[in-house]
């Protein structure tokens, strides 16, 4: 049976979106832009597979699609910018095949102007084709919350940006199969800006509660309580929780390379969040101190190294850092992750606790920085003989917290 989609890419924006495709009973196939951590679980990935889903050995299937989804992921490059090299290796590999009245949409996270100033220039040089004429092409915006059940592709609003009307209305038509409500924007330099805004907006209220954390730890008020408060107020308020940085794979986009010009709030964002490992173990430190203990020789166990709660994922987790600070101080650093069955740092594989509580028992500090559903936080803050928790997610007076 021919496929009606090819998503190119297969990492945290493609694998949902050919999840929720083969769902909906939508024909498809899926092609490897590079080396892109599993998103999903292997039971999921073998539920799709079951459902009719096929990944590529090659590429010569991408030129018999109606539609065509560039879903390659968009690293930090070296000087702090985003790097387009998987966006562009996708573009030449679906041009060489594309054909007459495909429609490709773009939903890397990219900076504006990308779809009409480096990949449709991609296209249609490769393909002989011309874009909003021979073939459709549109950008959307992923809205992927990965591990999260109440808001899926079905019910989460699709953004869409095409070339032309047209183009817009090919996107649609496609993301209709999948979703329930489709918001048109004005072209693909809105629908690029809204990721920007939406990614950016993430980041800055974040690094507002982190630096609201530590002035709170400075002045003795209790932020946790503060937050709870606060989020009672029906407008003009939106609650974020502090933590131990900023992981996943949305960056706070740099746009200076690209466009010559930065958002000052997205980029203080990133310092102030850049620096909450640091912040994480200046506290640990110092709790061991006031217990009489040196961070050298201390052991440590680390509770939760992905970034985020009951995923495998560790993309952008502050753990890494967190455990190589720790470790530069002479401590003896272990983990504990029901998702992460082997862990290293500095090349250097780290144990993994077998007895969460026998582990927690023995080691003169704890830090939880995942709250992963199968931890038991009331029994652990007991078990623990020091215990900080980044996240708040302790009873209170149970922990320690950020």
């Amino acid at each position: 049976m021919p496929a009606d989609l090819a998503v190119i890419g297969l990492g945290p924006y493609g694998l949902p979106l050919a999840q929720a495709a083969v769902a909906a009973g939508i024909p498809t196939i899926g092609y490897r832009t590079g080396p892109e951590a599993a998103s999903l679980s292997p039971a999921e990935l073998r539920r799709m597979v079951a459902q009719g889903f096929r990944s590529l050995t090659g590429p010569a299937e991408l030129g018999r699609v109606r539609t065509a989804v560039i879903c390659a992921p968009v690293p930090r490059g070296a000087e702090g910018g985003l790097d387009l090299g998987q966006v562009e290796a996708a573009a030449h590999t679906l041009a060489a095949r594309l054909r007459p009245h495909t429609t490709v949409i773009l939903e890397s996270p990219v900076p504006p102007g990308t779809t009409e100033e480096f990949l449709r220039p991609l296209l249609e040089s490769g393909s002989g084709l011309r874009a909003g004429r021979d073939f459709h092409l549109a950008y959307s915006p992923s809205r992927v919350d990965p591990g999260n059940r109440d808001f899926t592709p079905a019910n989460t609003p699709k953004v869409i940006g095409g070339l032309t009307p047209a183009c817009t209305e090919s996107a649609a038509a496609f993301y209709g199969r999948l979703s329930d409500k489709i918001v048109r924007a004005r072209g693909p330099r809105e629908a690029e800006t809204v990721q920007l805004l939406e990614t950016n907006f993430r980041h800055v209220n974040t690094a507002l509660v982190n630096e609201m954390a530590v002035l709170c730890h400075d002045l003795g008020v209790d932020l946790w309580d503060v937050i709870r408060c606060a989020e009672t107020k029906p407008f003009g308020f939106h609650s974020f929780r502090p933590g131990p940085g900023v992981g996943g794979h949305a960056v706070a986009q740099d746009l200076t390379a690209h466009t010559g010009r930065t958002l000052r709030m997205a980029e203080l964002a990133q310092q102030v969040n850049g620096r909450m490992p640091h912040y994480v173990v200046q506290r640990a430190a110092a709790l061991l101190n006031e217990h009489g203990k040196s961070a050298r020789g201390a052991r440590v166990l680390l509770l939760g190294v992905t970034y985020k709660a009951d995923l495998a994922d560790q993309q952008g987790s502050p753990a890494r850092e967190i455990a190589m600070r720790l470790m530069e101080l002479g401590a003896s650093v272990s983990y504990h992750d029901p998702h992460v069955p082997s862990w290293s740092v500095l090349d250097r594989p780290l144990p993994r606790a077998d007895s969460l509580y026998e582990a927690a028992a023995d080691a003169d500090l704890t830090i939880l920085l995942q709250q992963h559903r199968t931890y038991d936080l009331q029994g652990l803050s007991v078990k623990a003989q020091l215990l900080l928790d980044t996240r708040g997610a302790t009873p209170t007076g149970a922990a320690h917290r950020l």
